[in-house]
């Protein structure tokens, strides 16, 4: 086994809850709690949820032990990985690190979960199995160089994600650190994810990252039964990082390991849009306020973005001002753009309201973009943003070197609170939410997984939708 990978097998066999920062065991279980509660609405509100559901069924993934968040039913292991890893990432609600340009939680936490099911594992190593995941997937994107990898056509998310899910499966499982390495070379040969769905607004990009959730968890698995992965799974010469980006930086990948813990980079989103966007509604949101921008005297908007960002948000532009889907308009900037200054806020269920609303398909259209200096700069320690507002009484421009929900600009535990409630409340009364929240923050203490996941059923005193969609 060569040093990189062992020092990262190594990193992940030995990793305790005891052990960590206590910092960082707190910001596991807000993580943790954030994805939980993305999860519970997506299983009820993501329209593709019941495609999802009736594929696993038809391929023999329900009937077991497993959990699926916000759903009664029991599902295999595999199922639930798959399941609750795709509902995670179905808003694009979910937490992100900036640098590496992925989504940590979605496909790491569903694997951690369904491991703990599988064993019975207590929820200290749940946590320490989760961090180990995070640790893994984000050095792995940035020792790639998202900006290469993406320019590949991958979604770092995914295909770092199933190495993450995979550690964080491993470490619940307690395997050893050569089992771990027979795991990485098992997801050596599952690593997926094409960024194609940004054609026509795809629900491929939810799925692979409930695959990778799946594949991790099937490759620690298989790895703890002795199967053999390909050796030198991140750094052979047709391994991971060769093979998935021109020019990788190797070091990149263990830079740090166990000194500095990436999971305290990783940001929750206010937003449930593509996180490049997020600086730019910031920007957009303060102007309204401080300025009493009325929408209709709106006549233009620029908006500036880091050139990766402009790249998925912003062109061509001429699609991205008519977006058709929900997809579609979470990679739009103009959509974005056109309703955080309708509603003076922007939540999930305004892309129902807005998109077939003709005076926010008008407003898209007055909004431009493009790469702005300042945020290629900030990039990409930063997914900076800038906005340019033309009124009938004036022009005003804000920059925001640091969106709402990074490390440096973090939310409070009450707005954290509040993005949960939004979601959930829904299908969990208040007395179900205190209890659920109550135990995801005590998680340390919780010996039972299950019975935890078991408190996302919905209530049946909650009367303002009906739960199952299947």
């Amino acid at each position: 086994m060569s040093a990189i990978t062992r020092e990262l097998t190594e990193f992940v066999a030995q990793i305790s809850y005891d052990t960590l920062p206590a910092e960082v065991g707190e910001r596991a279980k807000l993580l943790i709690t954030d994805m939980i509660g993305i999860a519970l609405r997506a299983r009820h509100d993501a329209e593709s949820t019941p495609s999802l559901l009736a594929s696993t069924e038809k391929l023999g993934l329900t009937n077991g032990n497993a959990s699926v968040i916000g759903d009664a039913a029991g599902y295999t292991a595999p199922g639930a990985a798959l399941i609750n890893g795709t509902l995670a990432h179905s808003l694009d609600f979910d937490d992100t690190h900036a640098s590496a340009s992925i989504h940590p939680s979605a496909p790491i936490v569903p694997a951690a979960l369904a491991a703990a099911e599988m064993t019975g594992a207590h929820g200290r190593d749940v946590i320490a199995g989760i961090v180990a995941g995070y640790e893994v997937q984000i050095r792995l994107s940035l020792a790639l160089v998202p900006k290469d990898h993406y320019d590949r056509g991958f979604h770092p998310t995914a295909t770092c994600g199933v190495f993450g899910a995979a550690a964080a499966a491993a470490r619940v499982f307690g395997l050893s650190a050569d089992q771990i390495a027979n795991a990485f070379g098992i997801c050596l040969s599952q690593a997926a994810g094409s960024m194609q769905f940004l054609v026509d607004g795809a629900w491929t990009k939810r799925f692979h990252v409930g695959y990778a959730a799946m594949s991790g968890l099937v490759a620690a698995s298989f790895a703890g039964e002795g199967f053999k992965g390909a050796v030198d799974a991140i750094e052979g010469k047709a391994g991971f990082l060769h093979a998935y980006a021109p020019h990788p930086v190797i070091e990149h990948a263990t830079a740090g390991l166990g000194d500095r813990y990436e999971t305290m980079a990783i940001a929750i989103k206010p937003y449930p849009t593509c996180r490049y966007s997020h600086a730019a509604i910031d920007a957009l949101l303060a102007l309204r306020e401080h300025h009493n921008i009325d929408p209709q005297e709106i006549e233009s908007i620029e908006i500036g973005l880091p050139r990766t960002g402009w790249n998925l948000i912003g062109d061509p532009e001429t699609d991205k001002q008519q977006p058709r889907n929900v997809v579609e308009g979470q990679f739009s900037m103009p959509f974005v753009a056109a309703v955080a200054m309708r509603e003076g806020c922007f939540d999930w269920d305004h892309y129902a309201n807005h998109l077939n609303n003709a005076d926010t398909l008008a407003l898209c259209k007055r909004v431009t973009s493009g790469v702005d200096s300042r945020a290629e700069a900030e990039f990409p320690a930063n997914m900076s943003g800038a906005a340019k507002i033309r009124t009938r009484h004036g022009e005003f421009e804000k920059f925001v070197a640091v969106p709402k929900g990074e490390p440096d600009n973090f939310v409070t535990p009450g707005e954290a609170r509040e993005k949960f409630d939004s979601l959930v409340s829904p299908y969990l009364s208040e007395k179900k939410r205190n209890a659920l929240t109550a135990a995801l923050l005590s998680l340390e203490r919780i010996d039972d997984v299950g019975s935890l996941l078991r408190l996302t059923h919905a209530d049946s005193s909650v009367t303002s939708k009906v739960a199952a969609h299947v």
